[in-house]
């Protein structure tokens, strides 16, 4: 048997442990730049307001509704969703964290236990041990006990765990669930199943096995074995899966035109990715850079850039990243432009104890060096908090209005972050 655990609300309930206040108060999560609705408790969506809905409209279309908006604080969602994967770790044979809110349960070798009482003895504990209230599906495969976490969510009948175990149950449960709910099954596929009259998991599992395959391909007929109960599909969990790629890009809170402004933003990228590089202990061959304007302002000049630098020996050092990713913002910068977004990608991403070095380039003494400042500004940002040690071309720079001075600001809009309670002491003293 499989169990999936799913925290409720996440992003909200998260904020909602150390501001019991806003318990019943409707409460939404605002992505970067405070831009849009990215979670939304369950008073905000009984109210119908939709995911992704600008946070400008929100305030337009509900002066008076009494929301609750948060910035988003990931520190704390990170730190919040270790410790229930923690809890979780100590009640079941094994664990596989699938997302920040979810975790596939393994449960070799307690078939012979009361799952469903077992399930909500799990739930009470980690609401009592983190404050996140959790639901739980229990069943023969990943797809079942994902739809299984869903009613369990729903139905406050289950006492947030539902299990799926008989072929009675299997097929109660497919029958009252929507196809286009069902794990694996896209818009795509939606509006083709709805199109020849399959509107339940139900009636796609009725479908013939053949027929499944030469529409749906070896996907459609994967998810068609889960629904039936036949186990098929790998979970690749979050911990020792190395990215082959990874990007860092954001759009600014204002529009840039200043060379010197995008280097800060473009640094904070590439130190970013450099990071992440040696928390999967790896290294990359390859930095490209990009740089766009606002495609959606059409009374401006419009300018996508891109360009690539190939490391000789590979690195994950932030000053070789962040130096060659300047490098190639001034080589494909224009003037006049006004930009909106700016990234950074790594690739020919390889595990750093494989490193090939160059024969000719290769500068043992400089790398060390590099190294040991990026492994000294980890350990203090880790113990201060992000960002306490930065580069120097990292710090995003604000003018006065006369030109003659200048302070460092922080270049993303969060006005309305909560403290980072759970990591850092400060949070609670009150000054």
């Amino acid at each position: 048997m499989v169990g999936l655990v799913d925290c409720d609300n996440f992003f909200c309930s998260c904020e909602r442990v150390f501001r019991p206040d806003l318990a019943k108060t409707p409460l939404v999560v605002l992505s970067n730049n405070d831009g849009c609705v990215v979670a939304r408790s369950r008073e905000v969506k009984a109210m119908g307001i939709p995911e992704g809905m600008p946070y400008y409209q929100l305030k337009e279309k509900y002066p008076d509704s009494g929301i609750v908006a948060f910035s988003s604080n990931y520190a704390l969602y990170a730190d919040m969703s270790a410790r229930v994967i923690s809890i979780l770790r100590g009640e079941a044979p094994d664990v596989i964290q699938y997302s920040i809110d979810e975790a596939f349960l393994i449960l070799e070798g307690m078939e012979g236990l009361d799952l469903h009482k077992w399930g909500e003895g799990l739930c009470r504990k980690v609401q009592k041990c983190t404050g996140m209230p959790v639901s739980l599906g229990i069943a023969s495969t990943n797809t079942l006990a994902k739809m299984a976490s869903k009613y369990a969510k729903k139905y406050p009948g289950y006492n947030k765990c539902c299990v799926i175990s008989t072929e009675e149950q299997r097929q109660k449960a497919l029958s009252l669930f929507p196809v286009g709910d069902v794990w694996g099954i896209g818009r795509r596929i939606r509006r083709k199943l709805e199109y020849i009259g399959v509107n339940t998991a139900y009636d796609f599992a009725s479908l013939q096995k053949d027929y499944v395959r030469r529409r749906f391909h070896v996907t459609g007929e994967r998810t068609w074995k889960e629904l039936q109960g036949i186990p098929c599909i790998e979970i690749e969990g979050l911990e020792g899966v190395s990215k082959k790629t990874i990007v860092t890009s954001r759009s600014f809170p204002e529009m840039i035109r200043e060379l010197d402004d995008l280097r800060s933003h473009v640094a904070n990228y590439a130190a970013r990715c450099a990071l992440k590089l040696r928390r999967q202990n790896s290294v990359c061959a390859v930095v490209t850079a990009f740089i766009q304007s606002n495609h959606f302002r059409e009374d401006l000049e419009q300018y996508d850039g891109s360009g690539y630098h190939s490391f000789s020996t590979p690195t994950n050092t932030t000053n070789e990243i962040v130096e060659c990713a300047i490098r190639i913002l001034d080589y494909i910068f224009r003037k006049g432009i006004w930009y909106k977004r700016a990234g950074i990608m790594v690739s020919g991403i390889t595990p750093a104890n494989a490193i090939q070095p160059d024969l000719f380039e290769y500068c043992p003494e400089r790398r060390r060096r590099f190294s040991e400042v990026s492994a000294a500004i980890d350990r203090i940002n880790s113990r201060m908090g992000a960002d306490t040690v930065v580069l120097g071309t990292q710090q995003y720079r604000e003018r006065s209005e006369d030109g003659k001075s200048i302070k460092f600001v922080n270049a993303i809009r969060r006005a309305m972050k909560s403290p980072d309670y759970s990591t850092r002491l400060g949070a609670f003293v009150v000054g």
